[in-house]
């Protein structure tokens, strides 16, 4: 295995970025994100990072803070320290127990589909048999 094969991006803990980060390799964050981070590799926010930020990868694994929604292309992984906030995308998704999700999961056959075409800038996909959404009583058409 070659070393440029073993290439990482390390974003220490005394480190904040705001704006939008891209990587095409492996991402290790262990400072503060505000923004969007993106990566056609895996992405390791750290037990100390914090992120407000949404957050795209091939693999995701969060051990700190996040309040945004995170897509994983083939996997999510919760570790136990974890605290997420926001809507997850997920092939597969892993959560140890400890950790703490609030928000909404999509997970599955339709879920990588979904993940691919966000990754891909496409409109939303939507998964076989989605309910429609609900229109309040009274409503006209």
């Amino acid at each position: 295995m070659s070393e440029a094969s073993n290439q990482s991006t390390v974003i220490g803990a005394d480190t904040t970025i705001k704006g939008e980060i891209s990587f095409d390799k492996t991402a290790q964050i262990l400072g503060t994100i505000e923004g969007k981070i993106t990566s056609k590799g895996e992405v390791l926010l750290g037990s100390g990072a914090t992120c407000n930020a949404s957050v795209d990868g091939t693999k995701v694994t969060i051990e700190g803070n996040v309040d945004g929604d995170v897509t994983g292309k083939e996997q999510v992984k919760l570790a136990k320290t974890a605290v997420m906030s926001g809507d997850l995308i997920a092939q597969k998704l892993v959560v140890e127990e400890g950790a703490v999700f609030v928000g909404h999961c999509q997970v599955g056959g339709d879920a990588g589909k979904i993940a691919a075409a966000k990754a891909n800038g496409v409109a939303e996909a939507k998964p076989a048999g989605a309910a429609q959404k609900a229109e309040p009583a009274g409503a006209k058409r």
